[in-house]
């Protein structure tokens, strides 16, 4: 009984994202509701790893599940939410204006009058969203053989990554401001971030984790300054906030890496 637990929260992991793969490919009206089920996704996959631990429970099916549940919640899902906004970026679509739906439904008939404007060039471009998928994948395989990573991470951990993503289309829909539409709406800047965050994944960059042994000060200074100001910008930046707080992360990590002669590990 012990262990279905975990291993129950990390299938209500997998069932979130699969629904959240569903409603992106609904079309770009609900990719908003996608990024909210991967926000539940991560919540789940947090959960998982808790119970395992407070429970004592812990085996090699729950850790093949557990990945493989990320995978569909943290490397197809977020794919899947680029990709819906690539297309809209690419789209004869007025971004700038607040006031257009420029949530445009792709599916079913739709989809092949769609396409059929697009160039080749056009299909690189939004197809080139899958490579967050590609490199979650290895992130993942990596991450279950690779020993250096049992208390830190080595690259960015793909729930990190698909909340960055998750967060472009909640920005969309609830801050609605046409400075946040030119900027996520920007085939370049998609384009940019995809490839940066998916080499991330797969680097040898090392990041710290936030778990701790104790709350002493000098052995989490560097955690302890992350989350105070995470906190302050959620509380100014709501889902602006996100996208700044995994670049805090990334920083913190490397300022961290320089000031220390290895990576703080707990």
């Amino acid at each position: 009984m012990r262990r279905t637990i975990p291993n129950l929260i990390t299938s209500l992991n997998l069932f979130s994202g699969c629904v959240s793969i569903a409603f992106a490919f609904a079309g770009y009206q609900y990719v908003w509701i996608a990024g909210i089920l991967i926000f539940f996704a991560a919540i789940f996959d947090f959960l998982d790893g808790l119970a395992a631990r407070l429970l004592h429970s812990y085996s090699e099916m729950g850790k093949q599940l557990d990945s493989l549940a990320d995978m569909v919640s943290f490397g197809i899902a977020p794919s899947v939410i680029a990709f819906q906004l690539l297309n809209t970026s690419i789209g004869k679509l007025d971004a700038s204006d607040i006031n257009s739906d420029y949530f445009v439904q792709i599916t079913g008939a739709n989809a092949a009058n769609h396409f059929n404007t697009y160039s080749t060039l056009d299909f690189v471009i939004t197809f080139s969203a899958f490579i967050i998928a590609i490199c979650s994948a290895l992130r993942l395989a990596k991450f279950n053989i690779d020993t250096r990573q049992t208390t830190s991470f080595i690259g960015l951990p793909t729930p990190a990554n698909a909340i960055l993503f998750a967060s472009l289309p909640l920005i969309l829909h609830f801050e609605h401001t046409i400075i946040c539409n030119k900027i996520i709406l920007n085939t370049g800047i998609l384009l940019l971030t995809i490839i940066v965050f998916s080499i991330l994944l797969v680097c040898e960059l090392p990041l710290f984790s936030l778990k701790m042994k104790s709350l002493r000060w000098e052995e989490n200074k560097t955690r302890y300054i992350f989350i105070a100001l995470s906190i302050l910008l959620i509380a100014i930046l709501q889902f602006k906030a996100i996208p700044l707080v995994i670049a805090l992360y990334i920083i913190s990590s490397v300022i961290n890496n320089i000031l220390c002669k290895k990576p703080e590990t707990v």
